[in-house]
């Protein structure tokens, strides 16, 4: 018996030790982010639907290698990972989406990882904390597409070369892992790879003869490894398809290099960032700043240098979409502990803090400028959340259903941006000592993450077309559409990718309305039903298309 109240009592010492974990703390601050919905999901068109109704073509046809009728442009690695998860939890638009909550769960602990080796275990958490309250972070962390997936392959890149250095005696196992990390990346997002991989360039040569990375063959072992079910892939597409499977990707890779589609400058990434990561983006140019000034022994090259190289490439790059800047997202929440974890010890009055390793103070602004500083922050953003709140207020005194739901997001993050002067006012009005920065610090979190996960409980982070799936799921329509094929002429591409997800039998384009049997059943837009010559029935109308059945 005494036995057995030793073992209880150590298992409980094990618990408590666990429970307060970084780990266990982030995973419990980002499910809620992750998981809140409006009890409805509905992929979002374009790229999301193409990822799941790919797959979906692999998952039922069982053709995982060519299942398409002509070569594929890109590698086969987010479909086979989407795929994967439709035979483990059925076909589903969350099955869809699992892998890249997966993904971002796990990029949260490598950013805490890469933190505390660079930075401490406190700037490591706030960074991993600030990445998962990112917005465009977040949004793609829901849905079925292959950048966050990519992302962690990155970060474990990073953490390995990191660790390779820091643990000479496991030196090939870390290296290994580099190079299948980036192996794999390549798998999964194709030529896009190779752009996070020349961001390591400054890293890896210029600091080449402390660390020895390029001369380990190791490093290249685990690439070509990663390499392997890429190149597998290749050639079985190649005996089916010919050169065109090479040619398909390199097409594909050099027609991104040369087009701008949506007309976006040089200067896209620079204002995206500053609107999609606020208001982390501002406190990470801080945090930068102070970074450069101050340099971080041993990883400058990596903290630094990666991301700025890597933002120069992407603004080179002729195509500029926000989700290729995903990379950089972990980055900005890094700088943005430092800058932020600098504000919070001005905050107390302190001398401004030293970045880690660092001897010196960092002398910017005199000491009393700094004070006004914090003290300004509060007041600006607790006057932003004096004006979030008015504007809420009157969307739900005067504004519509829809707009209303919008206004719901701005009182959450108006009252949460209250926090910051209350807590300022507290300390320094009342005399309340024990609000430390800490405190401080949360009023900066909590707005965003409260009015994240209104976001999401509201669907506007998971469902997409909700009119779409509604229509699809109706008494009166589903029974169609999993007994009968339907057929389109013309339908826009956004439409097409979500019926050859949602649909049980896939839409068959044809030529012209002649060419559709009587009694089937097909698509045409809502200004065409009267200029129809062959008689019809109207079975729905849904946005701009109607669900017809020719008679005989």
């Amino acid at each position: 018996m005494l036995y057995k109240l030793h073992f209880l009592q150590h298992i409980w010492r094990q618990i408590r030790r666990v429970a307060p974990l970084p780990y266990f703390s982030l995973l419990v601050w980002t499910l809620p982010l992750l998981l809140f919905t409006s009890g409805h999901n509905s992929l979002m068109a374009h790229d999301e639907a193409l990822y799941a109704s790919r797959a979906r073509l692999m998952f039922d046809s069982g053709n995982w290698i060519t299942p398409w009728q002509n070569a594929h442009h890109k590698t086969p690695g987010p479909y086979w990972i989407i795929a994967s998860f439709y035979k483990l939890f059925g076909m589903s638009d969350t099955s869809a989406r699992l892998p890249s909550m997966i993904a971002s769960i796990f990029s949260l602990w490598l950013v805490y990882e890469i933190g505390k080796s660079m930075l401490g275990k406190k700037l490591a958490w706030l960074a991993a904390a600030i990445l998962s309250v990112e917005f465009l972070w977040l949004q793609y962390s829901r849905l079925s597409t292959p950048d966050v997936p990519m992302v962690l392959l990155v970060l474990l890149a990073i953490l390995s070369l990191i660790k390779t250095e820091l643990h000479p005696k496991y030196r090939y196992f870390w290296s290994f892992i580099a190079g299948l990390s980036l192996g794999l990346g390549f798998l999964v997002r194709s030529f896009m790879i190779f752009l996070p991989i020349v961001a390591l360039f400054p890293y890896l040569i210029w600091e080449h003869r402390r660390h020895r990375h390029l001369t380990n063959p190791i490093l290249y072992l685990g690439f070509f490894v990663g390499l392997i079910p890429t190149c597998v892939w290749l050639w079985l597409s190649w005996q089916h398809y010919g050169n065109q499977s090479f040619e398909e990707l390199l097409k594909f890779v050099v027609q991104l290099g040369s087009e701008n589609n949506d007309k976006n400058d040089r200067l896209f990434y620079l204002w995206n960032l500053l609107l999609k990561a606020f208001p982390w983006a501002f406190l990470g140019l801080l945090g930068l700043f102070l970074t450069i000034r101050r340099p971080i022994y041993r990883y400058q090259l990596i903290l630094v240098g990666f991301p700025l190289v890597l933002f120069c490439e992407l603004s080179l790059f002729s195509t500029r979409l926000p989700h290729y800047s995903l990379c950089l997202y972990p980055f900005i929440a890094l700088f943005a502990s430092v800058g932020l974890n600098w504000l919070g010890s001005i905050y107390q009055a302190e001398i401004p803090p030293q970045l880690p390793l660092q001897k010196g103070k960092i002398n910017i602004l005199s000491l009393f400028a700094k004070k006004n500083l914090s003290r300004n922050l509060s007041y600006g953003f607790g006057g932003l959340g004096v004006l979030l709140v008015i504007a809420s207020i009157g969307v739900f005194s005067w504004g519509g259903g829809d707009i209303r739901k919008y206004a719901t997001i701005g009182l959450a993050m108006g009252l949460g941006w209250l926090i910051l002067p209350v807590v300022w006012i507290s300390r320094y009005r009342f005399g309340k000592k024990f609000l430390t920065a800490r405190y401080w610090i949360a009023g900066w979190l909590i707005p965003c993450w409260l009015a994240l996960a209104i976001t999401g409980s509201i669907g506007l982070l998971s469902d997409y077309n909700p009119v779409l799936k509604t229509f699809l799921q109706q008494s009166a329509i589903a029974p169609i559409l999993q007994s009968h094929p339907t057929y389109y002429v013309q339908i826009d591409q956004k439409t097409q990718v979500l019926f050859e997800f949602y649909l049980s039998i896939h839409a068959q384009e044809v030529g012209s309305i002649s060419q559709i049997p009587p009694l089937s059943y097909a698509w045409i837009y809502t200004d065409q039903s009267p200029k129809l010559s062959r008689p019809h029935r109207i079975i729905g109308t849904v946005k701009e298309y109607e669900l017809i059945q020719f008679l005989p």
